[in-house]
């Protein structure tokens, strides 16, 4: 598969780019990409929930009421889980929901969900490009013109850019990242993605 290169002002160059058959254009594998989204998601969750059960519950340890010729159930607890503001039963307690998975099924996820763009001609390939300084205006002119303004993106990058962060950061809908942090989660997220040229040969030497 061949993509032709844009520039920023959303004119095509006179270059192509040739995108990897074993990472561009792979039969996807919906359940890798199943598991590594559920994987990502999993991680960010802290898992600091916790409710108090009765042993935890301050309160006073007497019998309330006598145990027979009430005409109701027995109680022997104000802490009672029956009880309002008593303890509860079995609830969240803090836990992790991280969980591993092998490398090589991360890896197959990613380009599965790289191919599921590239077959739905979601990714566009840009020139290499910096700013001189962080400025959100010329970030949204350049969304402006690849007419993708309002839209879900992704600019994948192939190192750290600081001007380029910053000035897409206080954007609604953008997401900029490097190839050596590229995630599925992101990949799949995105309504289009982004690329730069040095960055697709980043991408496919990582995944090939």
């Amino acid at each position: 598969m061949e993509l032709a290169v844009y520039n920023i002002s959303g004119k095509k160059t006179d270059k192509k780019v040739k995108l990897s058959k074993s990472v561009f254009e792979m039969d996807p594998n919906n359940h890798a990409i199943y598991l590594d989204v559920k994987q990502y998601l999993a991680n960010q969750r802290q898992g600091t929930h916790k409710s108090k059960e009765r042993g935890e519950i301050t309160g006073s340890t007497r019998k309330i009421k006598k145990q027979k010729g009430t005409g109701t159930a027995r109680a022997g607890s104000i802490k009672n889980p029956l009880f309002r503001s008593g303890g509860r039963v079995f609830g969240p307690q803090p836990r992790d929901y991280s969980f591993k998975l092998n490398k090589k099924l991360k890896k197959v996820a990613r380009a599965s969900a790289l191919s599921t763009m590239a077959k739905s001609k979601s990714i566009t390939v840009l020139e290499d490009f910096s700013f001189d300084s962080p400025k959100t205006k010329e970030y949204l002119n350049m969304l402006s013109n690849l007419e993708m303004t309002g839209k879900k993106t992704l600019l994948v990058l192939n190192a750290p850019n600081n001007n380029i962060y910053l000035s897409s950061r206080n954007l609604d809908r953008t997401n900029v990242t490097t190839a050596a942090n590229l995630n599925t989660y992101q990949i799949m997220n995105a309504g289009n993605i982004l690329m730069l040229e040095s960055s697709v040969k980043e991408i496919e030497n990582s995944l090939s």
